[in-house]
């Protein structure tokens, strides 16, 4: 369950508008008007980084491959050490070959 300090109706709400998505063509149709483009941009490099790091990729590599800082690496890791399991469970429904990354 969501941190209960960050958890509203609101959040709620986007969640529940989430599950309503049923294809890849409307989850996209649902980022343009919901982000930025550097919103997108940042939520998707935080998945590639917990996607190599769960490769085992290094810190080194990981800000090369995807442009991310390091400070987003190191956060991104302490979320898939010590986080919800939000990355792990979404990572284990994926297909390894997704990313052409590393």
């Amino acid at each position: 369950m969501l941190d209960e300090r960050v958890n509203n109706e609101q959040i709620e709400e986007l969640a529940d508008a989430m599950l309503t998505l049923g294809t890849r063509e409307e989850v996209f149709l649902f980022f343009e008007d919901i982000f930025t483009i550097k919103e997108l941009q940042a939520v998707a490099q935080r998945l590639a980084v917990a996607r190599l790091l769960k490769k085992k990729v290094t810190y080194q590599d990981i800000a090369e491959c995807t442009g991310a800082s390091t400070a987003t690496i190191s956060r991104v890791n302490r979320s898939l050490t010590y986080g919800a399991g939000g990355y792990q469970l979404v990572l284990s429904r994926m297909p390894d070959d997704t990313s052409g990354e590393a």
